[in-house]
């Protein structure tokens, strides 16, 4: 089971007590204070773990707690310090307070381990409180407490290219095709219930991770088919690929405003983010109608924005002179996963536009 967000409560541990002691041997008269200290209580660390990439395990268990400082004891013996807790999560999880929804600490890198709460301080024994005016202490000092905090964890996939579409317009086979994922493919809408991260091999030992999520259909911002929910998945990315149907019964213009619109709705940052255009199951239309539809969108975007858009000599694609101008395509070009047209030029459009 695919989980990317849960609340779980954690707790440092109490500091042990100091001991109250006194030196007790044969020939030794009145033997002075040798009370140990308390052992500090263990520490709550979160820590990148690369071998996990679902937060489900935390389902089960919800309450994480260090072990207490053990007391202090005779002839200066220290307690034994408590164990620490170690929770591992996934690379992208962002640590919040629960209450506040601030972020804590955004657990992006690997390896990455960042302590969120120390443990309480062990007491002191009653050596320590020894002077000429006490020489024999009666007192210790009592172990701090730990600290307790209720958490949320929020996965959010770390990746260079975010698929967005609606449901069923080819984004699975896409990822498929460039990538080593092998999301679920079938002709219905919504196979895609939880998000994929695929690897695409570029030249020079170089690689690029791309995102696909469940697709986003009108209204989603209000609930409607999975709503928003997985598209926390694509905030990270350095740019987004707009993946619209050329077979769909709605047109290619309305698929495209319809999917800003529920973008700028969830998140302006992510509106604003670099993009590109592919025009999905070319296969399914001629030539003409492709050319045209290009043209169309050329002046489109030319007349939206001060940009140019030209012709790729390698393929039908048009690609931007300026690929840091907001609002426009970095590259808008017909494909057909199923018969890998337009493939391999899509991978270098993608690694050029990552570039910038």
């Amino acid at each position: 089971m695919f989980v990317d967000s849960v609340d779980i409560f954690i707790a440092s541990g109490k500091g042990g007590a100091g001991a109250v002691s006194f030196r007790r041997e044969k020939f030794v008269i009145q033997g002075g204070p040798d009370g140990g200290d308390g052992g500090d209580g263990g520490d709550v660390y979160v820590e990148v773990d690369n071998n996990t990439d679902t937060l489900s395990k935390f389902r089960g268990a919800r309450h994480y707690k260090a072990k207490n400082g053990q007391p202090g004891s005779s002839r200066r013996c220290s307690g034994k310090r408590g164990d620490d807790v170690i929770i591992k999560v996934p690379l992208g999880t962002q640590i919040l307070d629960f209450e506040s929804r601030d972020i804590i600490v955004d657990m992006d890198t690997y390896p990455m381990r960042v302590c969120l709460l120390k443990g309480g301080k062990g007491g002191l024994g009653n050596v320590h409180f020894k002077n000429a005016a006490n020489q024999a202490p009666t007192y210790a000092q009592s172990g701090l407490s730990g600290q307790e905090r209720h958490i949320a964890l929020e996965l959010k996939l770390i990746a260079d290219v975010g698929l967005v579409g609606y449901p069923n317009v080819g984004k699975s086979t896409l990822i498929s095709v460039l990538s080593n994922a092998k999301p679920q493919i079938a002709n219905y809408e919504f196979t895609t219930l939880v998000p994929h991260l695929g690897v695409i091999d570029m030249d020079n030992y170089k690689s690029i991770v791309m995102a696909d999520i469940p697709g986003i259909i009108d209204g989603a911002s209000e609930g409607k088919g999975l709503g928003l929910e997985f598209l926390k998945h694509i905030e990270r990315t350095k740019m987004l690929l707009f993946v619209l149907d050329l077979s769909r019964e709605q047109d290619i213009f309305s698929q495209f405003k319809n999917l800003c619109i529920e973008l700028e709705k969830f998140s302006i940052m992510l509106k604003k983010r670099p993009f590109g255009i592919v025009l999905s199951k070319s296969d399914t239309q001629n030539t003409d109608m492709i050319d045209n539809l290009l043209l169309k969108l050329k002046q489109q975007f030319v007349n939206m924005e001060s940009i140019s858009l030209k012709k790729d000599k390698n393929s039908k694609a048009l690609v931007s002179s300026d690929l840091t101008q907001e609002n426009a395509p970095c590259f808008i070009i017909p494909i057909s996963s199923v018969s890998n047209t337009h493939i391999a030029p899509l991978k270098a459009l993608l690694a050029q536009s990552l570039v910038v």
